[in-house]
């Protein structure tokens, strides 16, 4: 009888975790993508007030802390940083006001964010005069 080499059980382990996280994710991407959010229908750049701090994150500027990646939000136009930064302003905001809607503010990104329905979106394109589309 053969002994397998550990290293070959935890890649079996790790593969066996992989593909169930993918299976998971790709479970619950397409459970959320038959239910549409009617959070997030046909929003364009113009649904979104003006930035409150277009080029910054309110609470790391008072705080004097760094962000990665700054979110607006829908409602009230609060400009927070991602959950990948330190104090995941954006998120915190949800949870203290209960406004479902954020998007990226970053520089060619048109994606949104419900927090409700943990659901990713994309802002549509404005259509600009006589009917032509434009960048939102």
């Amino acid at each position: 009888m053969a002994l397998r080499p550990r290293f070959g059980v935890e890649t079996e382990r790790w593969h066996f975790i992989s593909n169930r996280s993918v299976q998971m994710n790709k479970s619950r991407t397409e459970q959320n993508s038959t239910k549409p959010c009617e959070h997030l229908r046909e929003l364009t750049a113009g649904d979104f007030p003006p930035p409150r701090t277009p080029d910054a994150c309110e609470e790391c500027l008072k705080e004097g802390t760094q962000w990665v990646s700054l979110r607006e939000c829908k409602t009230c136009g609060h400009v927070g940083c991602c959950d990948s930064s330190p104090g995941r302003h954006a998120t915190r905001h949800f949870q203290e006001t209960g406004h479902p809607v954020m998007r990226s503010v970053m520089p060619g990104e048109r994606w949104t964010w419900c927090y409700v329905h943990e659901v990713t979106g994309e802002l549509a394109r404005q259509q600009g005069p006589a009917g032509v589309k434009g960048a939102a």
